[in-house]
């Protein structure tokens, strides 16, 4: 595949309403509320040593980062193994504090650090993507993924004189992290640098526009701006030229890969268990899919919109049947900053064969919708919740599981209680998607385990998606593989999460029998915040998932 031809990707393939396909790390939100029911406050008692835990948690999460001078994040050999030296004694530390007498959320908080640490740990063993990964040193941050400390996100213009000051030492710290950045790939990773070669081209057509818009507002900073562009410039050259020299092999390796499942991630599953299950989510979702289109063969199929006011229509009508469908199905208390979804207005550009979630949005918007709905309920509800240590975000995407158990649920749950029945062809798009999931599920497992390079699994997703509906030049495609090689287990979220949640309701029904209520098991499971689904488990059943 020449990647001179891949269409280059936009930030973010949104639906109807900015709302991202992928799950992203889930952003703080302003106005706190009280916490859920059975969780301390800040004024509640604790147990003894609960303080210190979340006083070494600060402590990490700060420490975690870089050192920065003059907006250069120190990412040198000397720097890494300092900081690894000292996550050891973090660790220690952590292993020291005297849990007994505490209550079970606090000893699922305890977990939560631990995991994070243990990402950290990971990241120093194993990953090392300051001197493996030349994409790790993205400078300009235009999508979402794992990149370094401080990647600048280009401001619009005119820039706020207050922030000028900023913007200028931010341009000015790039062609001296690129420089140390070719000093600290040590070890880099053909496919990765693969990989950095297309994403820098992206970042040199954003600091192109930045640039022309400087010229406008700000000439006193075209210089630096362009003595940035030069220095991306010089250093793609550079990775273009080395990168014949590279080694390959950038998954890592199925032995890592299960000890990033047990210690980071917390999931019950093996790299096998994990192969096993995709290929079953694979073959149930193209044997459920001809079904649906076989019980349907006498009603047309839903064909794509080929106009921006009939996209908005359809789309507008989706989501206003999706708000109401919510409300009245009763899955789940929906609080009352859950509005409904303001009707979009535009976002809508076609040009060319249509992408893969093109493909489906143009068919039929809701199922792709409801997912990213289910992202941003997740966003509003993190945003209210104060506890200190599982009310912030999660490092290492520890959480990325969880955010897909509720999306993914949410999605495959409605769907059962009959979101779609009015739009009988809407069902066999909704299995389509699964199958799509799938593949890039069994893909990322098989470049971490070294089976396919990246073009390779880049390849088999093509050849595995229904209907051709994924495209050579597929941004989309292009943008979930890297991040799947790049962070593992990301790509097989979307099927694991729903296995977990569905695991966790049988357990919860099996313990409750007739008690069970399917509301009061989702808002438990929401009440919990963004966390492992086994520390859930932990919380509802006073044991965790194993199989």
């Amino acid at each position: 595949m020449n990647i001179s031809t891949i269409i280059p990707p936009a930030a973010w393939i949104v639906i109807g309403l900015n709302v991202p396909v992928f799950a992203a790390p889930i952003p703080p939100q302003s106005e706190p509320e009280p916490p859920a029911l059975g969780e301390h406050g800040p004024n509640d008692p604790v147990s003894a040593g609960f303080d210190a835990l979340v006083a070494l948690f600060d402590e990490f999460r700060e420490y975690r980062l870089p050192e920065v001078t003059n907006g250069v994040p120190d990412y040198s050999a000397g720097a890494m193994e300092r900081k690894f030296a000292e996550l050891r004694e973090l660790q220690e530390r952590l292993a020291s504090i005297d849990t007994t007498g505490w209550s079970v959320a606090e000893q699922v908080d305890y977990q939560i650090v631990q995991a994070e640490m243990s990402g950290m740990e990971f990241e120093h063993r194993v990953t090392q993507p300051w001197r493996k990964d030349p994409a790790f040193y993205a400078v300009v941050n235009f999508q979402f993924g794992p990149k370094m400390h401080r990647a600048m996100s280009l401001p619009s213009t005119p820039i706020p004189e207050r922030s000028h000051a900023d913007v200028r030492e931010r341009l000015e710290a790039i062609p001296v992290i690129l420089s140390q950045a070719r000093n600290n790939l040590t070890d880099p990773i053909a496919d990765l640098a693969h990989i950095a070669i297309y994403t820098s081209q992206q970042q040199l057509n954003r600091l192109d526009n930045f640039i022309s818009n400087l010229r406008e507002h700000h000439l006193d900073l075209v210089e630096p701006a362009q003595a940035a562009r030069d220095a991306l410039h010089q250093h793609r050259q550079w990775l273009i030229a080395e990168h014949p020299n590279m080694r390959n092999g950038a998954g890592v390796g199925i032995e890592n890969y299960n000890w990033w499942l047990e210690h980071v991630m917390l999931l019950p599953y093996t790299w096998d268990d994990l192969v096993l299950l995709s290929r079953r989510e694979y073959e149930r979702a193209i044997a459920s899919m001809k079904l649906k289109e076989h019980k349907y063969r006498h009603i047309p199929v839903l064909e794509p919109v080929d106009t921006r006011e009939a996209y908005l229509h359809r789309n507008n009508q989706a989501m206003a049947h999706y708000h109401r469908f919510l409300l009245s199905s009763e899955l789940f208390t929906v609080d009352d900053y859950i509005e409904p979804p303001e009707p979009a207005t535009g976002g809508w550009e076609r040009s060319g064969e249509r992408d893969y979630f093109q493909n489906v949005m143009d068919r039929y918007p809701l199922p792709l919708a409801v997912h990213g709905r289910g992202h941003t309920i997740d966003a509003m509800h993190r945003g209210r919740d104060d506890r200190p240590i599982r009310g912030r975000s999660r490092a290492y995407f520890v959480c990325a599981v969880r955010q897909e158990a509720f999306a993914m649920g949410k999605e495959k749950f409605l769907y059962y209680l009959g979101l779609v029945d009015d739009v009988p062809r809407a069902e066999e798009i909704t299995y389509n998607l699964k199958a799509f999931r799938a593949a890039r599920a069994i893909a990322d497992l098989m470049m971490h385990s070294n089976d396919m390079t990246f073009e390779e699994a880049f390849q088999f997703t093509l050849d595995h998606t229904p209907y051709g509906w994924a495209r050579e030049e597929s941004p989309t495609l292009w943008h979930d593989l890297e991040l799947y090689l790049r962070t593992p287990l990301y790509g097989v979220g979307y099927l694991i999460g729903p296995i977990q949640i569905e695991r966790l309701m049988t357990d919860v029904f099996l313990e409750r029998g007739a008690d069970f209520n399917l509301t009061d098991f989702m808002d438990e499971f929401r009440s919990a915040g963004l966390i492992p689904v086994t520390l859930i488990s932990q919380e509802m059943l006073g044991k965790q998932q194993t199989y």
